[in-house]
């Protein structure tokens, strides 16, 4: 349904987005909306689709989580037990998370630097722009998609099921939605068309099709999304998956913009070269990350955190 309702309102959202975009060229607007005009000049059709997608799953949020109001009243109340941690624990949790994807992440990408995959950028980036392209879009996209993929819906599916279904299965719906992204290239002819929309969503699910590329990025995703799972239901918060959120984020693209792909590297015949994204390299990375977080997470695993005072246990009803 978000999928349907996101293609219907993405062309109207690109026609709304560009007239912004020609007013504010014209005109002088307040500075959020000469940003946003900016932001809506420079996007393509595929981020306003993309934007469709997030506003209709939201839209569509309420009458879900009514739906399953609905569905607990029919069954009984269900009480529900929920931690909550002093910001200090929850700091240190989100630190640690942050410093083990980051560091395991960036590690991986200078030593594949010193083997000849990547090389220095020509122009260091400069701090705003390492503000802009990498510190605000980690922080911004781990809180929300946080709040939404562990609290909400892996919050949502356990009080239904057991602990393992539910992590896989709301780790299949954020590899789904984050691999439902238009490919580089990707081009439509009339973004305006009543019909665009739909376009691009075949062009997107046609990916599915590709079995060599929807088992190498389709499953890479989903393994994310089960650390992230297992992360959040271990610690009973959102603070240390927030971290490992923003890690990889952090390292990804604070990375790519420090450094460039080195045509006919040494690496090439592993598939490594365009983005640390590429071959073998992200194998190894949630590799050795999970293995640090499985042993770090040991401390900090809610069945250790209910003997200690300093933890406030509340029971409440959905």
């Amino acid at each position: 349904m978000a999928l349907l309702l996101g293609a219907s309102i993405s062309p109207w959202l690109y026609q709304s987005g560009k007239s912004l975009a020609a007013h504010a060229a014209s005109a002088d607007l307040i500075a959020p909306l000469e940003w946003l005009g900016s932001a809506c000049q420079r996007a393509k059709f595929s981020r306003f689709f993309s934007r469709s997608l997030v506003v209709s799953a939201v839209t569509l949020m309420p009458p879900l989580l009514w739906r399953i109001r609905m569905i607990r009243k029919s069954r009984g109340e269900i009480a529900a037990v929920s931690f909550r941690l002093p910001w200090q624990s929850g700091l240190i949790q989100f630190t640690l998370g942050c410093a083990i994807a980051g560091g395991v992440l960036y590690g991986i990408a200078v030593v594949l630097q010193h083997l000849g995959a990547y090389a220095p950028a020509d122009h260091p980036p400069t701090f705003g722009r390492i503000l802009k392209k990498v510190l605000v879009p980690a922080l911004a996209a781990s809180v929300l998609e946080e709040w939404l993929f562990r609290s909400v819906l892996l919050g949502l599916w356990l009080k239904f099921t057991k602990p393992l279904t539910a992590c896989i299965g709301t780790s299949l719906i954020f590899a789904s939605v984050h691999f439902l992204q238009p490919s580089n290239g990707v081009v439509i002819a009339n973004p305006a068309s009543t019909l665009a929309g739909f376009e691009l969503l075949v062009k997107i699910l046609s990916r599915f099709t590709n079995p060599q590329v929807f088992l190498a990025d389709f499953f890479t995703i989903f393994t994310i999304g089960m650390m992230l799972a297992l992360a959040r239901f271990r610690t009973g918060a959102l603070w240390f998956p927030i971290g490992l959120h923003a890690g990889w984020i952090i390292a990804f693209k604070g990375f790519g913009i420090f450094h460039q792909a080195v045509e006919n590297n040494p690496l090439e015949s592993w598939g490594i070269g365009d983005t640390i994204r590429s071959g073998v390299s992200p194998l190894l990375i949630l590799g050795i990350t999970a293995i640090l977080c499985h042993y770090v997470l040991r401390r900090f695993d809610i069945k250790s955190l209910v003997d200690q005072p300093r933890i406030t246990v509340m029971t409440k009803t959905f």
